[in-house]
């Protein structure tokens, strides 16, 4: 199962596609120079190949397990994660005041990336950590920042994130936890949580926990909910884990893939908190922390689809039927629509992160408008992409990849999480057509507008691609013009169908950038994705527009077989 970082591709796109220049043109960003970002990506590009991904076949083969109430690692991970921390990689873009590197969010996003695609299981630690980073970095108490930042951005200790319930899914505003207030000024919690991500760990000394708990006076619903950071030791005077807090792995979860990180059911029994911002605005710090891991989980879909894509071709160029597979007509559409959909999840995946740098570097509301508006798109597709890309590596392996010992299976079984994780892709979409369009489509229009704008200036050098965008651009125009002008329900039934058009739409964009920029394989790879994937628009859009009284017209019965 080799691996090698995709360093070249995401230089170019960062070059030519969506330019981080802009982003090093601001005071704030100013250290992010060219010899600086390629530095960072070769970096990481050769800890990503030679020390972390020799680690992922056998994490999957030798999970994470739980004895006597600790979680034991995979083998290989604790050098593999140091190997992670001492290069400062946890804390590259974090704040310089505590440890952080303050490179930007799309280099943090690149870098993630190529770490996810070596082995996703490990990646997961500090991916977490990064969003609580975040959060305390915008959030938490000045005391709270000297005490946990440091540790956090070092990677001496790692962060969760505990939202879900047994009874309390994506609705989070039902959870149970509670929380009480000490005379101390810290906080009790008691209750349960599931599906946490590397709840505890024996690759880093301390584990803390960003919890989200209701206080005896907190409201009903999502606004009566307090965040605490509750951590596995205590810290005691000097900042150094102290005495063990009252909380406990219950369990490990038994899952589908990424078997290398633990996901644990967490129980706490009146464990010490300290409130992270305000009491009962806990949704505003969490929110800052899982908008992190969105784009992050976004760019993990990615970065399977690219490990399970290299592994496919691989294998399609050493088996031999007749002639080597890699020349038949059908392994060629299955690998080239691959990578020109990884292509276009990458680009559109980089053009949210360079949005919110910029929105962090200027202030500029326009800027992290954008941002807002491309992170269920960035989120939704990439890990989309991931599962096709994956599905498509065990094909072409053919019955070979249904056999676990070639591997391919465990890049479909691993990024098949990464469409429910943060909000599974069905959220996200209804949160892109009810929340991100309360601005009467405003963004939504500007983004078809550029595509437009680019359609036109590639109309000389590419005709006949350029046509082809530009038409798909002005039918999602209308289909965007039709949504706002439904109810709500009907919008929620074609969110998704929507959510795919208008990311085929983007991808096909930063496709015909590519082709003008790059080499004869780019232009390529363009002509796959707007002749063979931006067709597929016309259905989704249709379906986008057919509203729900289709829907609700299938008795609940036919769906068991009953009708």
């Amino acid at each position: 199962m080799s691996y090698r970082a995709p360093v070249d591709d995401i230089a170019f796109i960062l070059r030519s596609v969506v330019p981080l220049a802009p982003v090093a043109a601001t005071e704030r960003f100013a250290e992010a120079s060219e010899d600086t970002v390629a530095a960072v990506l070769t970096e990481a590009g050769r800890l990503a190949t030679e020390a972390l991904a020799p680690l992922n076949r056998g994490s999957d083969l030798t999970p994470a397990r739980l004895e006597n109430g600790a979680v034991r690692s995979s083998p290989g991970f604790a050098e593999g994660f140091r190997a992670i921390a001492e290069g400062g990689w946890v804390g590259l873009s974090a704040n310089p005041d505590h440890g952080g590197a303050g490179l930007p969010q799309t280099l943090n996003v690149a870098v993630g990336e190529m770490l996810a695609g070596a082995c996703l299981s490990l990646q997961l630690n500090p991916l977490l950590t990064q969003g609580q980073i975040e959060a305390l970095e915008h959030h938490a108490s000045d005391e709270l920042k000297a005490i946990y930042l440091p540790k956090l951005i070092s990677g001496e200790w790692n962060g969760t994130m505990n939202l879900t319930e047994p009874g309390a899914g994506s609705d989070v505003g039902a959870l149970t936890t509670r929380a009480e207030r000490a005379d101390d000024g810290t906080y009790r919690i008691t209750g349960q949580k599931i599906f946490i991500t590397w709840g505890d760990s024996d690759v880093n000394e301390n584990t803390c926990h960003a919890v989200l708990a209701r206080l005896p006076d907190g409201g009903p619903g999502t606004r009566g909910i307090s965040l605490f950071m509750v951590p596995k030791h205590i810290p005691d005077d000097n900042g150094r884990p102290g005495v063990g807090n009252s909380l406990r792995v219950v369990s490990l979860e038994h899952k589908m893939g990424i078997h290398g990180s633990p996901t644990c059911v967490m129980s706490y029994e009146g464990a010490t908190g300290w409130l992270i911002g305000e009491e009962h605005k806990g949704m505003a710090a969490m929110f800052t922390m899982m908008n992190n891991a969105r784009l992050a989980v976004g760019m993990q879909g990615v970065a399977v689809g690219e490990a399970a894509l290299q592994h496919a071709a691989a294998y399609a160029a050493e088996r031999v039927q007749f002639v080597p597979i890699i020349r038949h007509a059908d392994v060629r559409r299955m690998l080239a629509t691959g990578r020109a959909e990884v292509f276009a999840a990458r680009a559109i995946g980089l053009a949210c992160a360079q949005a919110l740098d910029l929105a962090a570097a200027t202030g500029d509301d326009d800027c992290a408008a954008r941002a807002a508006f491309l992170t269920p798109i960035a989120k939704a597709y990439g890990t989309d992409v991931g599962c096709r890309v994956a599905d498509m590596g065990v094909q072409v392996h053919g019955g070979m990849g249904f056999i676990e010992e070639t591997g391919a299976a465990q890049y479909l079984r691993d990024v098949r999480i990464t469409p429910i994780y943060e909000g599974t892709n069905g959220i996200q979409a209804m949160d892109l057509v009810g929340r991100k369009m309360m601005d009467g489509g405003d963004m939504a229009f500007r983004l078809i507008d550029e595509v437009l704008d680019g359609a036109k200036s590639a109309q000389a050098a590419l005709p006949d691609l350029a046509t082809a965008v530009w038409d798909a651009a002005e039918t999602l125009r209308d289909a965007t013009s039709a949504l706002l002008e439904s109810g709500q329900q009907d919008r929620f039934a074609g969110a998704v169908p929507y959510l795919t058009a208008f990311a085929r739409v983007l991808g096909a964009h930063f496709h015909l950038i590519a082709a003008q920029a790059g080499d004869d394989s780019r232009k390529a790879l363009a002509r796959i994705f707007v002749t063979r994937i931006l067709p597929r628009n016309a259905g989704d859009l249709a379906e986008a527009r057919a509203g729900t009284a289709e829907l609700e017209a299938v008795p609940d019965a036919a769906f068991a077989g009953h009708a």
